[in-house]
């Protein structure tokens, strides 16, 4: 009866919280194409590109593509060893409105991405800035829908969730449970509420009022986080400005990591320095990795368990046991296929979930141990201390 009665704890606990974690990244706010504004402001787009040989050609392209009618790019080449300055060279050439800027070396109390974008804001004129990463394409109208739904929505800076390219195996098993793992911590609508603390923005693409960028201090302000969309985020709500976070998914795509290695480079620097000011989301944090690992050892082998006491005499109690097993095994299928098709790979990819989960729960652990420990990060060749 003692099995019996833990079971059916971790049966109702299980149902409990697969539906609440699937239901907390629901994004209320759509991005669609629409027509271009009559009129409209100029926007700076900023790209930071540090070794981006592999995407930063396609990114560029996608921003030439727009039709909004009124923009300029600038592109900070932070001092890449690879072909990053030669393919922005020809690109400069063949369009006025793409501005290159070499990128000055580090100064002491600057991460690299916040210096990157520091120096393109600098050179900017326009109303608005948008800043996008180098991995990241947009539709030829994803600009244009953006800046509208930004004015429509009364936002100084305005991010959105990209879909996600994931072409290997690794990242089709890892991703969605990072991005799942996100949504709980930071969830849309208490993001998009004023009266809540919740802050957060999708480095990839946002767009921000420059008068606003300014007032606040711009990215000198948070000159040395390395998540910093997330502090520039919070810089902009908690000094009473309007932040959105939207589904842009229709229109902008990225592909972030295209290994096993590279994810676990650069969630390790992400998980634990998105979180490590923040008690409560520290705690949520190590319970998520508890929770993950619970997943990936203890599920797998819940029914295995009571068709063995079965074997040995159970009886119906054993069964039950099995079935309420199977049943969370069931609710969750279902949840992470769900998940997996709106993120565009198959639904049998819901039967990894123990492996990501456990995947999953290292990265946690080891970006903590790393943090705690004074190793610190590595990310694109540069080392991040705790201190800094």
């Amino acid at each position: 009866m003692t099995y019996f009665i833990v079971s059916t704890t971790f049966f109702l606990l299980a149902l409990i919280l697969i539906y609440w974690v699937h239901t907390r990244s629901r994004l209320d706010i759509l991005v669609k194409p629409v027509r271009p504004p009559d009129s409209p402001p100029l926007i700076s787009i900023c790209v930071p590109a540090r070794n981006e040989q592999r995407n930063i050609y396609s990114c560029i392209q996608t921003l030439r593509d727009q039709n909004y009618p009124n923009f300029e790019m600038i592109v900070v080449d932070d001092r890449s060893s690879d072909a990053t300055p030669k393919i922005l060279g020809a690109l400069s050439k063949i369009d006025p409105r793409l501005k290159t800027i070499q990128g000055k070396s580090l100064p002491d109390g600057w991460a690299g991405k916040p210096f990157a974008l520091h120096q393109a804001a600098r050179a900017a004129h326009g109303d608005w800035l948008c800043f996008v990463d180098a991995d990241t394409f947009l539709e030829p109208k994803a600009l244009t829908a953006c800046f509208v739904k930004a004015m429509d929505t009364g936002a100084d800076l305005f991010t959105i969730m990209t879909h996600q390219i994931m072409g290997t195996f690794w990242e089709k098993v890892l991703m969605p449970l990072v991005l799942t793992a996100l949504s709980v911590g930071f969830s849309p609508r208490r993001v998009n509420n004023p009266r809540t603390h919740d802050a957060v923005a999708n480095g990839q693409f946002i767009l921000i009022k420059n008068s606003v960028y300014l007032k606040l201090g711009g990215h000198e302000r948070i000159k040395d986080q390395i998540v910093e969309d997330k502090a520039l985020a919070e810089l902009v709500k908690w000094n009473g400005y309007r932040l959105v976070l939207a589904d842009g998914t229709r229109l902008v795509h990225t592909r972030m990591y295209t290994s096993l290695p590279e994810m676990w480079e650069g969630w390790t620097k992400n998980i634990y320095l998105g979180l490590r000011n923040q008690i409560s989301l520290l705690l949520l944090g190590v319970l998520g990795s508890t929770l993950a690992v619970l997943v990936a050892l203890v599920l797998p082998v819940w029914p295995l368990l009571g068709f063995l006491w079965w074997l040995n005499g159970g009886g119906w109690l054993a069964l039950a046991v099995m079935v309420k097993a199977l049943i969370v095994w069931a609710a969750l299928l279902i949840a992470r296929g769900k998940t997996a098709r709106g993120m565009g790979i198959p639904a049998w990819y819901a039967w990894t979930t123990p492996l990501g989960a456990g995947i999953f729960a290292a990265m946690m652990i080891t970006s903590a141990w790393k943090v705690l420990s004074g190793r610190g990060v590595s990310w694109k060749g540069r080392l991040y201390t705790p201190a800094r």
